[in-house]
């Protein structure tokens, strides 16, 4: 039997909350089956290692991520202890830098009985590619000057090797989906780097003559995100764009809350990392009103990525068992907490185990 080795980041605020419930999710897994094994091992690095130290992690600490097959983050962030650009660069950003995770996924599909704001949101089911090295958050520029004078310069980098990456990626996902990929674009206002998008997303495309393609301005996109989100199947877009569009596909989902996403790397050289889309929410840390599904969602992405989409599968079924059932937290229209859902998640998980074994013996 094989062993996976996951290291757990529960960072801050609701993070450590929703790191409990989401291994408490695996375990219960686990424990249904017989193909692996697995071991979690916590680092609580973040806000308060901060404080401590003055560093949001150690200076050994991706060396140290790099032994596990996967690294599993719940939530960064403190701003009354800690600037957010500190503790964004200094624990997020630097491991997806230094860990080489090239592309964020992030699925957005209904989820039963989790009512989206929209009027009308059609079964929606997409999954949004994200360009997650370069783009609009490059780190060449500065500032200069002082007073009127004062300029601030930010230059996005796109390369066509991480171009070609993401936009390739977003094709062989849609082949496995429903053979459609939309491009984020902004070509008739961005005038150098979204030309050369489109470019190279045309060329791809090429190879795909059976993939339906589009190329949608994002001030449209966005739009449509919220008026037909039902027609899309997966979307590719630059890092900025990404991070917005992702946004808004927890908003209509009903909650960022239970939004989940996946930083990989695609080379399989570092092991990649999977986060909820949602903040610390320090406001309503340790009274038990943070919702689990995005940290147990992304928990189920995770052992998909790591050869397990059975079991992945089955943490989904869970979820929409529980929500079906109307057992959700206060975001989502519920009364429950943040124990309540995991139990009622885990307590399914179990059920479907002895359903199938049952169904065998017969």
């Amino acid at each position: 039997m094989s062993t996976i080795t996951i290291a757990c980041l529960p960072g801050d605020g609701i993070g450590l909350e929703v790191m409990a419930s989401a291994k408490e999710v695996i375990q219960t897994w686990a424990q249904t089956q017989n193909e692996c094994k697995i071991e979690m091992q916590d680092f609580y690095w973040g806000s308060d290692h901060y404080v401590k130290t003055g560093r949001m992690m150690p200076e050994d600490a991706i060396s140290k991520l790099k032994a596990f097959d996967a690294v599993f983050l719940g939530a960064v962030g403190n701003p009354a202890l800690v600037p957010d650009h500190i503790s964004l660069w200094g624990m997020l950003i630097k491991i997806r830098r230094e860990l080489e995770l090239s592309l964020n996924i992030r699925p957005a599909r209904v989820i039963d009985g989790i009512q989206s704001p929209l009027r009308s949101p059609g079964n929606f089911d997409f999954v949004v590619v994200r360009e997650n090295s370069e783009g609009e958050y490059s780190e060449s520029g500065g500032v200069i000057h002082n007073g009127k004078d004062e300029i601030a310069v930010q230059n996005a980098i796109f390369t066509r090797k991480a171009t070609e990456r993401t936009i390739r990626y977003a094709f062989e996902l849609a082949k496995k989906r429903n053979s459609k990929v939309t491009s984020a674009t902004k070509s008739n206002g961005i005038v150098h780097s979204m030309p050369f998008w489109d470019r190279v997303f045309q060329e791809i495309a090429a190879d795909y003559p059976d993939v339906e393609t589009e190329s949608v301005h994002i001030d449209a996109l966005a739009a449509f995100l919220v008026t037909k989100p039902q027609t899309f199947d997966v979307i590719v877009a630059s890092n900025l764009f990404g991070d917005i569009l992702t946004d808004i596909g927890g908003a209509v989902m009903g909650s960022i809350g239970i939004a989940p996403s996946a930083n990989l790397n695609t080379e399989g050289r570092f092991p990649s990392m999977f986060e909820p889309v949602h903040g610390s929410a320090p406001d309503i840390a340790g009274q038990e009103k943070a919702n689990p599904i995005g940290q147990v969602w992304t928990a189920a992405m995770m052992l998909d990525h790591l050869g397990y989409p059975k079991g992945a599968e089955s943490i989904i079924q869970a979820i929409n068992e529980v929500t079906r059932q109307e057992i959700k937290t206060a975001d989502v229209g519920g009364s429950y907490s943040t124990k309540e859902v995991t139990q009622a998640i885990c307590h399914h998980l179990q059920s479907f185990h002895l359903k199938n074994r049952e169904g065998k013996t017969r």
